[in-house]
């Protein structure tokens, strides 16, 4: 439905127009409040944590130590993520690795010791037991791979979609052109 048929649809409901309101204007308090809490991980737990990665802020993160979680650059960790480097049994922290330009769904689970390939996706509930080869697509419980040689760009997202999304760009743009004439 177009904003306009929104907007619309609002006067005939209250009688008045109604402004519809994005979630854009809290993006600043947004990146203030992630920002904090990434350099409080990085402070406090000794996570190390590389540019342009986006962390959701009910990701629970247990070093262990200095260095027990590092994460490459350009990874997106998902909504309520599991990642513990400690070994509950033994007592020892085993490093987790995490490479660059990763996705790590929601409710996912990363056991110790484990070492995440660059451009790997991790679906969404998987539980994490071995070692992800870089390039896969890994899901279920405990996560096996489910595709290999696969390309992504920034925060683990398909080519292929990022591909899709700029030819359907191109389309609206051209529709709307075409609109004005």
């Amino acid at each position: 439905m177009a904003l306009g048929h929104l907007q619309a649809a609002a006067h005939l409901l209250y009688g008045r127009p109604m402004a519809v309101l994005s979630l854009n204007r809290f993006r600043k308090v947004r990146l203030l409040v992630t920002g904090l809490r990434r350099r409080w991980l990085e402070w406090r737990h000794g996570l190390v944590i590389g540019p342009d990665c986006s962390l959701s802020l009910t990701a629970r993160i247990f070093t262990g130590r200095q260095g027990g979680v590092v994460v490459g650059a350009e990874t997106l960790i998902a909504f309520k993520t599991l990642i513990d480097a400690r070994d509950l049994v033994t007592g020892e922290v085993r490093p987790i690795r995490i490479g660059s330009r990763c996705f790590i769904g929601g409710g996912s689970t990363i056991m110790p010791g484990i070492t995440i390939g660059d451009g790997s996706i991790i679906a969404a509930g998987a539980v994490v037991c071995d070692d992800v080869p870089a390039g896969s697509i890994v899901g279920g419980v405990p996560a096996r791979v489910i595709r290999s040689d696969i390309a992504v760009v920034r925060h683990g997202r398909l080519a292929s979609a990022a591909q899709n999304q700029a030819r359907h760009s191109a389309m609206l743009a051209a529709e709307r052109a075409a609109a004005k004439r």
